[in-house]
C-alpha cells in the first residue's frame, strides 16, 4: 500500500466520478481545480487555470497542469497526465527525479481518428470548396473528386489512434500500411484486422512512393521533428494526401506550401502547427487545398473521451493506492 495524503484533480468529473475517486483514496484531501459537477459536460470546457500553491501541496496530481508550476516538487509522487503527449514534463527540470508519470494513450483513438478521416473526406470530396460557393450563392461543379476505395493508405504512428483510423480507412475499402518507430515481435492479433503489414520507420521510404494518403499521428521526438521535408514531399506519389494530426514540428511547413502551391498534392489536412496557435500572418493559411483545424481533434470535445480519461485516472489511482503496477507509465 502507498500513502497518499492530497490528490489535486485537474480533470473536470461529474459527483458519481468524484466518489469513485475519493473511494480509490479514502484517507486522501482531495482538491478539484473545476466544481465537481459543473463544468465537465459543458459544450466548451473552459480552461482550468490553478495556483502554484495548490499544485506543490499534491502527492499526487490527476491532469495536466503547466509545467512550470510544478517546479520538480519534491512531494509529487505520480502525475497521471490527461493528454496523450507527455514531452514537457520530461524536459529536464520540470519534475523530481523519483516522479512517476504515466499518460492518457487509449482514450483519444475515436476521437482523434474521426476528426482525422473527417477532414480527408472533406478534401477528397472538394467539400471546403463547396462551403465557399455555398457562401457565394454560387451553384458551381467544382469537377473531378477522389474515393477512399481501393487507395493505399500509409499510417505513421499506428498505435492506438492509428488503428482507429485505419479501421475507418478499411472499412470504405483502403489498404492500409502502418509505421511505428519500433516494430514489436507480438504484434497484437487486432492489427491484422486494420493492416496489410505493419513496418518500422527505417522502411518508410520503400512504402512512401506508393501511398495515396499519408496519415501521421506520431509524436515529436528526435527521430520524427522535420520528417515531412521536401525529399519527404518529392518522394510522395503525385496527387495524394497528406493529414497530421499528430504533432505540428513533423512537418517543413514551407515545404508543405510550395508542394501545395505547385500541385503536387492534391491536398493536406492539419490539426497542428508549428507554432501554435498559427499567426494571423502565416502563409500556410493560404495554401490551396488545406485544412487547418487549431489542435482540437482530441482533448474532450467528444464526451466519452473525457469519461475515458477520467476512467484510466480512476483505475490508476487504485492500482497506485495498491502498490501495483499503473497503466500507461512513460516515466516509472
Amino acid at each position: 500500500m502507498r500513502e497518499v495524503n492530497n490528490v489535486l484533480v485537474k480533470i473536470p468529473v461529474t459527483e458519481e466520478e468524484a466518489e469513485a475517486l475519493r473511494a480509490a483514496a479514502p484517507d486522501a484531501v482531495f482538491d478539484f481545480a473545476a466544481p465537481v459537477g459543473e463544468t465537465c459536460r459543458l459544450p466548451k470546457t473552459p480552461k482550468l487555470e490553478i495556483a502554484a500553491d495548490r499544485v506543490a501541496k499534491a502527492d499526487v496530481i490527476l491532469g495536466n497542469v503547466a509545467p512550470s508550476l510544478i517546479a520538480a516538487s519534491p512531494r509529487l509522487q505520480w502525475i497521471q497526465l490527461g493528454s496523450a503527449g507527455y514531452e514537457a514534463y520530461l524536459t529536464p527540470g520540470v519534475l523530481a527525479p523519483s516522479t512517476i508519470v504515466t499518460n492518457g494513450t487509449g482514450a483519444y483513438g475515436p476521437a482523434v481518428a474521426e476528426h482525422s478521416f473527417a477532414m480527408l473526406l472533406s478534401l477528397m470530396k472538394r467539400l471546403p470548396a463547396y462551403r465557399d460557393n455555398q457562401r457565394a450563392h454560387a451553384w458551381l461543379d467544382e469537377g473531378m473528386v477522389s474515393t477512399m476505395a481501393g487507395a493505399r493508405v500509409l499510417v505513421l504512428g499506428a498505435g492506438d489512434i492509428g488503428l482507429c483510423f485505419a479501421h475507418l480507412c478499411t472499412a470504405v475499402g483502403s489498404m492500409c500500411v502502418g509505421v511505428r518507430r519500433h516494430v514489436p515481435s507480438n504484434l497484437s492479433p487486432k492489427y491484422a484486422q486494420a493492416f496489410e503489414r505493419v513496418v518500422s520507420l527505417e522502411e518508410l521510404a520503400q512504402e512512401l512512393p506508393q501511398a495515396d494518403v499519408v496519415a501521421s499521428f506520431l509524436p515529436s521526438s528526435a527521430e520524427t521533428r522535420g520528417l515531412v521535408d521536401a525529399g519527404f514531399l518529392g518522394s510522395m506519389k503525385t496527387g495524394a494526401y497528406l493529414v497530421n494530426a499528430g504533432r505540428g514540428d513533423l512537418i517543413d511547413q514551407a515545404a508543405l506550401r510550395a508542394a501545395l502551391q505547385e500541385g503536387r498534392l492534391a491536398g493536406a489536412a492539419l490539426d497542428v502547427t508549428t507554432p501554435e496557435p498559427l499567426p494571423a500572418n502565416d502563409p500556410l493559411w493560404d495554401a490551396p487545398n488545406l485544412i487547418i483545424t487549431p489542435h482540437v481533434a482530441g482533448f474532450w470535445h467528444l464526451h466519452s473521451t473525457l469519461e475515458s480519461v477520467v476512467a484510466l485516472a480512476t483505475e490508476n489511482l487504485n492500482r497506485y493506492v495498491r502498490g501495483e503496477s499503473l497503466k500507461n507509465v512513460v516515466r516509472g
